[in-house]
């Protein structure tokens, strides 16, 4: 009862699928790669000037 059958997900797959169509899910996902790309490059960007920061000698 608490479980759903493999018919269950393929009635939810089908009526995605006519929702989005073929296109727009792959385009979706390369926005979600474009988006993690670029938060994992301002990280890689921040790093460096931290860095800097903490080579400055202390009086």
């Amino acid at each position: 009862m608490g479980s759903f059958s493999i018919w269950h997900w393929l009635i939810v797959l089908a009526v995605v699928m006519l929702l989005f169509g073929r296109g727009k899910i792959p385009e979706l996902m390369g926005d979600v790669a474009k988006g993690i790309k670029a938060f994992k490059t301002g990280l890689n960007e921040d790093e460096p000037a931290a860095l800097d920061n903490d080579l400055s000698p202390r009086l």
